[in-house]
């Protein structure tokens, strides 16, 4: 991939942001490409599934998204031009590809964080459904080091 490529393709980049957690480790494997990306548009997405028991109450999960959002967000402002999102879907990385399509993204750039075997037969596996045939180009961010 040229040089001209990979800044088309890291213009504006969308970040899944999935909780609390997950703020450090994402701003420290975006780290390292923040030079090269002029936008980020962080996602967490509030799943919401008709007749599921959710696990906690919507406006709950909605303050306890900003928070982490907005903690990411100072993380990175400064370094890159940065807007955040907190969006309802039925099936998480469709919704994350929808918003990437919808802001107009280059591409959509995500840390896997793992889970259970148990986990991704229960819920299925996230990674898996962004990655495949995707209409958005997606980046899979290095584990950052230590």
């Amino acid at each position: 991939m040229g040089l001209v490529e990979r800044m088309v393709i890291l213009q504006h980049v969308v970040v899944p942001v999935a909780n609390e957690p997950d703020v450090d480790t994402t701003a420290a494997a975006l780290s390292p490409y923040l030079d090269d990306i002029d936008r980020v548009t962080l996602v967490h997405v509030i799943e919401t599934r008709p007749g599921a028991v959710n696990k906690a109450p919507t406006e709950k999960r909605r303050t306890d998204a900003h928070e982490f959002l907005s903690a990411l967000e100072s993380q990175l402002r400064g370094r890159v031009i940065v807007k955040t999102r907190i969006v309802f879907g039925p099936r998480v990385a469709e919704t994350i590809i929808e918003t990437a399509l919808e802001v107009g993204a280059t591409a959509i750039a995500f840390r896997s964080r793992g889970s259970s075997r148990l986990a991704r037969l229960l819920t299925g596996n996230t990674t898996v459904r962004l990655v495949t045939d995707p209409d958005v180009p997606v980046l899979s961010l290095a584990e950052p080091e230590v």
